[in-house]
């Protein structure tokens, strides 16, 4: 049964409190919000001799958050409202605030405070003629005095994705609200985060869809951060950072060192009218990071050309995404096409990606100037109507994987052959190429997403409970339906009938495509796909992820399985090296 919404209240400091407005279901389509863990909206309220509002959340839970904070703090007591980031979604809270509380004073960035106007001259005209915002715009450090020796000072640290995101500390409580830096899209009763490493794969997923992508950027935040003596990370999602600050911080920098040292490197280019060509952008670079491709995105909105270039001659290859606005492409994005066209070599892979409402000129603008230019396409060019769904972000973060996985093809046909050696590596990879396992395809379903793959690292690890292991590619596209207490179906191809099976399963399919359209399956207990021609199939719920190097090992437990074949073996795979399959 679904939990409804519900706002969870509880001290976090001296005179602080947080409110949490919590879901336990995915709140959107959104890649971040891919584990289907639930979240929280967190916002706090600082009481000095003057009252501070904190992040107060989106639409979603506008007038339950309202409520609950009304039982606690008359709205009309509110002096400050102070906003990490601005968004439309926001600003039906903020809207609703106001009309309780019309003297209340915005903190924002200065860039926050140009979108905060703006959004309120476009959808809230009437409050805009009954109150003139009241906005401190923060260009630089600021502090603010609430009094009772809570002293706040603002940090801006904008990116890509979020230009007129504000950082706040708290110098008398050492509590450093972080905004999205830290944040976890997972829903629980736990204020903080006790028993703080069942939340490292929540958080490290978060990462990889919201923070990796700028990565330049948000080293320089982290530096920032790390000159404070902070006690806790109040985030904007999950549970608050606090047994687990120092190791986070510490994995925080090396996530970004690994992803900055990535040899290959794509730059990213878009604009985003309503925000939709930039939920499919975030997609395509979760799919080319889980890769192991570094990215680079630019929203060119709030870029200068000097950066466009400097990321188009720098970068091994170039995304475009646009939205169509009056039947034309934004003219940031007209602007950002000719850069990449006077200064992109043509060696250079290239791909396009949009949203539109009624048309999509700006796509085929896009398109046509690429492959008029000589450029060649890592991926088919994608068109979404309207606001994308689930099925739209796993083909876009398929795409971004796909055009990942063509940079490193062109790399690898472009290194010079070596010559066999009789070296230490060599014969290491000869005999770590012995190690055999049985051929299997993993097959998984969740909602309308299918997902399969071919597994020949596969070992059992327990006796109770039944249990074993399977090593995952981090750019299969298997791997994002595989998070912990995901279902799927091992099923154990036999000898002499496996060839046509692996064959089909290890063909390069298209991002979206339907792995199971010519295949014999029937459904099993769980939901996911058996194999009708199998050996035997197992069905199976992760347990636990590690991450090794290139690859995920999953740790499964057997729930229940069948033989489907009294005399059948199960087919081995012989490999030759250690180095590929």
């Amino acid at each position: 049964m679904t939990k409804a919404k519900d706002v969870q209240v509880g001290s976090v400091g001296l005179n602080t409190r947080v409110f949490r407005s919590r879901t336990w279901d995915r709140l959107k389509f959104e890649v971040e919000y891919g584990l289907s863990r639930g979240t929280t909206a967190n916002s706090f309220i600082i009481e000095g001799d003057k009252i501070a509002l904190i992040d107060p959340p989106g639409e979603s839970f506008t007038d339950i958050f309202l409520s609950a904070l009304d039982q606690r703090i008359p709205l009309n007591k509110i002096d400050y409202v102070i906003l990490g980031h601005v968004n439309p979604n926001r600003c039906n809270t903020i809207n609703k605030l106001l009309k309780q509380a019309p003297h209340i004073t915005f903190i924002t960035s200065n860039t926050g405070a140009k979108s905060l106007q703006t959004i309120f001259n476009n959808t809230y005209p009437e409050t805009i003629a009954e109150n003139i915002l009241n906005i401190i715009s923060v260009k630089s450090d600021y502090e603010l005095d609430l009094g009772k020796e809570h002293l706040l000072e603002f940090i801006t640290t904008p990116n890509p994705r979020y230009p007129d995101q504000l950082l706040t500390f708290d110098n008398n409580s050492k509590i450093f609200y972080t905004d999205k830096l830290f944040s976890a899209h997972v829903c629980g009763d736990q204020i903080l985060d006790e028993g703080w490493k069942i939340y490292q794969e929540d958080r490290r997923y978060y990462f990889d869809c919201v923070i990796a992508p700028y990565g330049t950027q948000i080293v320089k935040a982290i530096e920032k951060i790390q000159q404070k003596n902070a006690y806790i990370y109040a985030t904007s999602h999950g549970p608050l950072v606090r047994y687990g600050l120092t190791e986070l911080t510490g994995l925080y920098s090396q996530w970004l060192e690994n992803q900055q040292n990535q040899s290959l490197n794509v730059a990213l280019i878009y604009a985003s009218a309503y925000g939709n060509t930039a939920i499919l952008a975030n997609a395509i670079a979760r799919g080319i990071t889980k890769a192991g491709v570094r990215i680079e995105s630019i929203n060119a909105e709030f870029a200068n050309s000097e950066e466009i270039k400097t990321a188009i001659q720098q970068c091994d290859g170039f995304i475009f995404g646009s939205p169509t606005l009056g039947g034309h492409a934004p003219t940031q994005i007209q602007s950002a096409l000719g850069i990449a066209l006077a200064n992109a070599d043509t060696n250079k892979l290239a791909g396009v990606f949009g949203s539109f409402g009624w048309s999509g000129e700006a796509i085929d603008l896009l398109e046509s100037k690429f492959k008029d230019g000589g450029y060649r396409f890592g991926f088919d060019t994608i068109r979404v109507k309207f606001k994308p769904t689930e099925e739209i972000l796993k083909t876009c973060e398929e795409a971004g994987t796909d055009f990942a996985q063509a940079l490193k093809k062109r790399k690898k046909a472009l290194k010079p052959k070596e010559s066999a050696d009789n070296s230490l590596s060599a014969r290491t990879e000869q005999a770590l190429g012995r190690i055999i396992g049985s051929l299997c395809v993993v097959t998984t379903k969740r909602h309308d997403l299918k997902g399969a793959m071919v597994a020949s690292w596969v070992s059992q690890a327990t006796f109770n409970p039944p249990g074993f292991t399977v090593a995952v590619a981090k750019e299969r596209a298997i791997e994002s339906l595989l998070p912990i207490g995901s279902k799927f179906v091992l099923n154990i191809l036999e000898e002499g009938k496996h060839i046509e099976l692996m064959k089909y399963f290890l063909k390069p399919f298209a991002p979206g495509e339907d792995r199971f359209a010519n295949i014999e399956s029937q459904e099993a207990e769980n939901g996911c796909p058996i194999l009708s021609s199998a050996l035997a199939y197992i069905e199976c719920e992760v347990s636990k992820r590690l991450e090794c190097g290139d690859h995920w090992v999953v740790y499964a437990i057997a729930k229940n399985g069948k033989l489907l074949s009294d005399t059948g073996v199960t087919a081995v795979h012989y490999r030759k090296s250690g180095t590929h399959y």
